[in-house]
């Protein structure tokens, strides 16, 4: 017999309040990277980006592009997958870190953009991105560690 049928690990409540707020949080990325592509000029308008910094992002190369959709998108697949208690959880927000990193480095290498992206709020949005990242990756680690995750 399995052993998850044997000895089941119940699911604890923090999982669920975790996994909500990731969703959600991670939401607004797949969100954001949506609008971005289905109506660049009037999303990012309507966000507040100036003619420079929709240019810089109209510009996007396809590669950089699919590290973000890698960055969004996986973590909403980690959310879900942590939802449904999968360890493809961490899998999903690893994928995620790895598109962050990438795009992330590719944007602080990038000489062409414009300096108002580099703010102090875009500084600690980007902050708060990584931190919350980390930590969804660290919790889906110690959950598939503790069984609750199969």
């Amino acid at each position: 017999m399995d052993n998850l049928q044997d000895n089941p690990v119940k699911t604890p409540g923090h999982l669920w309040a975790v996994g909500v707020i990731s969703l959600l949080w991670n939401s607004f990325g797949c969100v954001d990277y949506a609008m971005s592509k289905l109506d660049p000029f009037g999303y990012m308008k309507s966000v507040g980006m100036t003619e420079a910094e929709i240019a810089y992002m109209l510009a996007m190369p396809a590669w950089l592009s699919a590290f973000w959709a890698l960055g969004v998108w996986g973590s909403l697949a980690g959310s879900l997958l942590l939802l449904v208690r999968s360890r493809h959880a961490v899998t999903a927000f690893a994928v995620s870190l790895g598109g962050l990193a990438a795009s992330q480095l590719a944007h602080l290498l990038d000489s062409t953009m414009p300096t108002s992206m580099n703010s102090g709020a875009m500084m600690a949005m980007n902050l708060l991105i990584w931190g919350s990242l980390v930590f969804f990756l660290w919790y889906a680690i110690r959950m598939k560690a503790a069984g609750v995750l199969h």
